[in-house]
């Protein structure tokens, strides 16, 4: 029996969750699981009523995550059209990518915050609480 068959990494694209991808990728691979790989960029608080003529931040932000998710998928050898860059609430948005690859499990960090209400940090407590599958986290050090 298959455990896990398709898993969704979730990366906030830092060199610090290099170790959870890079745990992830050692789980899918026990598993003989598919990777998919998710970076959602929260909208810039009252963007929207920006000045004409500022440069388009978030367009700036989505081009540079793109770029670094190319990067980290080449290096551990994850498929592109799997790879997913997004804008919106983390928590819907990854959500929409578990739906549409149909992953059974989605893999995230987690800084090791103290005291109950920090133990997972506000977007990894949102997602384990609205998953619709298994969430694994690795703690992020430092």
């Amino acid at each position: 029996m298959t455990m896990y068959k398709h898993i969704v990494i979730a990366t906030d694209l830092t060199a610090e969750n290099d170790d959870v991808v890079k745990k992830a990728i050692e789980i899918a691979k026990v598993f003989g699981a598919k990777v998919s790989m998710a970076h959602i960029i929260e909208p810039l608080p009252g963007y929207g009523y920006a000045y004409v003529g500022v440069a388009d931040i978030e367009g700036e932000l989505l081009q540079d995550a793109q770029k670094a998710m190319h990067k980290l998928a080449k290096k551990y050898g994850v498929d592109e059209k799997h790879c997913y860059v997004g804008v919106g609430s983390t928590k819907y948005e990854l959500m929409d990518v578990v739906k549409k690859e149909k992953a059974d499990c989605i893999i995230l960090g987690s800084h090791g915050r103290h005291g109950l209400a920090e133990l997972l940090g506000s977007t990894a407590h949102a997602i384990v609480h609205s998953a619709t599958c298994d969430v694994i986290t690795v703690r992020i050090q430092g």
